[in-house]
Protein backbone atom coordinates (compact mmCIF):
# COMPACT_ATOMS: atom_id res chain seq x y z
CA UNK A 1 0.00 0.00 0.00
CA UNK A 2 2.85 2.34 0.91
CA UNK A 3 4.47 1.91 -2.52
CA UNK A 4 1.12 2.46 -4.23
CA UNK A 5 0.63 5.75 -2.37
CA UNK A 6 4.09 6.97 -3.39
CA UNK A 7 3.42 5.99 -7.00
CA UNK A 8 -0.01 7.66 -7.09
CA UNK A 9 1.02 11.10 -5.83
CA UNK A 10 3.40 11.87 -8.72
CA UNK A 11 0.65 10.79 -11.09
CA UNK A 12 -1.72 13.30 -9.50
CA UNK A 13 0.91 16.07 -9.61
CA UNK A 14 1.82 15.49 -13.25
CA UNK A 15 -1.82 15.04 -14.19
CA UNK A 16 -2.75 18.39 -12.64
CA UNK A 17 0.13 20.10 -14.45
CA UNK A 18 -0.77 18.42 -17.74
CA UNK A 19 -4.40 19.52 -17.40
CA UNK A 20 -3.39 23.09 -16.54
CA UNK A 21 -1.02 23.17 -19.53
CA UNK A 22 -3.90 22.40 -21.88
CA UNK A 23 -6.05 25.31 -20.74
CA UNK A 24 -5.63 28.38 -22.94
CA UNK A 25 -3.62 31.33 -21.63
CA UNK A 26 -6.70 33.56 -21.93
CA UNK A 27 -8.23 31.73 -18.94
CA UNK A 28 -5.27 32.64 -16.74
CA UNK A 29 -5.63 36.33 -16.03
CA UNK A 30 -3.74 37.84 -13.11
CA UNK A 31 -6.59 40.18 -12.21
CA UNK A 32 -9.48 37.70 -12.05
CA UNK A 33 -10.87 35.23 -9.55
CA UNK A 34 -8.41 33.12 -7.63
CA UNK A 35 -5.42 34.76 -9.31
CA UNK A 36 -6.04 38.37 -8.34
CA UNK A 37 -4.02 39.80 -5.51
CA UNK A 38 -6.17 40.30 -2.44
CA UNK A 39 -5.87 43.36 -0.26
CA UNK A 40 -4.72 41.29 2.75
CA UNK A 41 -1.73 40.05 0.74
CA UNK A 42 -0.29 43.58 0.61
CA UNK A 43 0.98 43.06 -2.97
CA UNK A 44 2.68 39.81 -1.93
CA UNK A 45 4.65 41.27 0.97
CA UNK A 46 2.67 39.18 3.46
CA UNK A 47 4.52 36.09 2.20
CA UNK A 48 7.91 37.57 2.96
CA UNK A 49 6.71 38.73 6.36
CA UNK A 50 5.11 35.40 7.37
CA UNK A 51 7.23 32.84 5.54
CA UNK A 52 10.50 34.60 4.63
CA UNK A 53 9.97 33.42 1.06
CA UNK A 54 13.04 35.14 -0.39
CA UNK A 55 15.25 32.75 1.62
CA UNK A 56 13.82 29.54 0.20
CA UNK A 57 11.97 30.18 -3.07
CA UNK A 58 15.16 29.70 -5.11
CA UNK A 59 15.15 26.05 -3.99
CA UNK A 60 11.72 25.28 -5.44
CA UNK A 61 11.69 23.21 -8.63
CA UNK A 62 10.57 24.83 -11.87
CA UNK A 63 8.08 22.41 -13.37
CA UNK A 64 7.92 24.36 -16.62
CA UNK A 65 10.92 22.47 -17.93
CA UNK A 66 9.19 19.12 -17.47
CA UNK A 67 6.83 19.56 -20.43
CA UNK A 68 7.50 20.08 -24.13
CA UNK A 69 5.65 23.41 -24.23
CA UNK A 70 6.43 24.28 -20.62
CA UNK A 71 7.49 27.77 -19.60
CA UNK A 72 10.35 28.27 -17.18
CA UNK A 73 9.59 30.83 -14.48
CA UNK A 74 12.77 30.56 -12.43
CA UNK A 75 14.46 33.60 -13.95
CA UNK A 76 12.85 36.40 -15.92
CA UNK A 77 15.25 37.41 -18.68
CA UNK A 78 13.01 39.29 -21.11
CA UNK A 79 11.20 42.33 -19.76
CA UNK A 80 9.13 43.07 -22.85
CA UNK A 81 5.38 43.51 -22.52
CA UNK A 82 4.72 40.19 -24.32
CA UNK A 83 7.17 38.33 -22.10
CA UNK A 84 5.64 39.75 -18.92
CA UNK A 85 2.15 38.84 -20.15
CA UNK A 86 3.33 35.27 -20.75
CA UNK A 87 5.01 35.14 -17.35
CA UNK A 88 1.82 36.32 -15.64
CA UNK A 89 -0.29 33.72 -17.45
CA UNK A 90 2.22 30.98 -16.58
CA UNK A 91 2.29 32.10 -12.97
CA UNK A 92 -1.49 31.69 -12.83
CA UNK A 93 -1.20 28.32 -14.58
CA UNK A 94 1.37 27.12 -12.05
CA UNK A 95 -0.76 28.25 -9.13
CA UNK A 96 -3.83 26.56 -10.60
CA UNK A 97 -2.01 23.28 -11.15
CA UNK A 98 -0.81 23.24 -7.54
CA UNK A 99 -4.30 23.94 -6.18
CA UNK A 100 -5.67 21.13 -8.35
CA UNK A 101 -2.91 18.78 -7.20
CA UNK A 102 -4.08 19.11 -3.59
CA UNK A 103 -7.63 17.96 -4.34
CA UNK A 104 -7.04 14.20 -4.91
CA UNK A 105 -5.99 13.60 -1.28
CA UNK A 106 -9.43 12.09 -0.58
CA UNK A 107 -8.86 9.29 -3.13
CA UNK A 108 -6.71 7.45 -0.62
CA UNK A 109 -9.77 7.03 1.58
CA UNK A 110 -11.14 4.48 -0.87
CA UNK A 111 -8.42 1.94 -0.09
CA UNK A 112 -6.65 3.11 3.09
CA UNK A 113 -7.74 3.55 6.72
CA UNK A 114 -9.54 6.89 7.33
CA UNK A 115 -6.60 8.44 9.20
CA UNK A 116 -4.56 8.20 6.00
CA UNK A 117 -6.85 10.80 4.40
CA UNK A 118 -5.68 13.36 6.95
CA UNK A 119 -2.04 12.45 6.34
CA UNK A 120 -2.52 12.68 2.58
CA UNK A 121 -4.18 16.08 2.92
CA UNK A 122 -1.29 17.36 5.05
CA UNK A 123 1.21 15.93 2.60
CA UNK A 124 -0.55 17.54 -0.39
CA UNK A 125 -0.66 20.92 1.32
CA UNK A 126 2.97 20.65 2.46
CA UNK A 127 4.16 19.81 -1.07
CA UNK A 128 2.01 22.30 -3.00
CA UNK A 129 1.61 25.30 -0.72
CA UNK A 130 5.20 26.57 -1.06
CA UNK A 131 4.76 26.69 -4.85
CA UNK A 132 1.42 28.49 -4.52
CA UNK A 133 2.97 30.99 -2.13
CA UNK A 134 5.85 31.61 -4.55
CA UNK A 135 3.41 32.41 -7.37
CA UNK A 136 1.34 34.69 -5.15
CA UNK A 137 4.51 36.45 -3.99
CA UNK A 138 6.01 36.95 -7.47
CA UNK A 139 2.90 37.86 -9.43
CA UNK A 140 2.14 41.27 -7.84
CA UNK A 141 5.73 42.35 -8.40
CA UNK A 142 5.54 41.37 -12.08
CA UNK A 143 2.12 43.04 -12.41
CA UNK A 144 3.60 46.28 -11.10
CA UNK A 145 6.40 46.08 -13.69
CA UNK A 146 3.93 45.16 -16.44
CA UNK A 147 1.67 48.11 -15.63
CA UNK A 148 4.65 50.49 -15.77
CA UNK A 149 5.39 49.25 -19.30
CA UNK A 150 1.79 49.77 -20.42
Amino acid sequence: MFIFIFALWPTFQVGAAFWALHIKDAHYHYDRGLFRTFKWEHEGHIYQHLFRIRKWKKHLPDGGAAFKNGYRKKHLTDFSKASLEKFLAESCRAEFSHWVAIVPFFVFGFFCPPIVILYMFLYAVFINLPCIIAQRYNRPRIVKLYKRLK
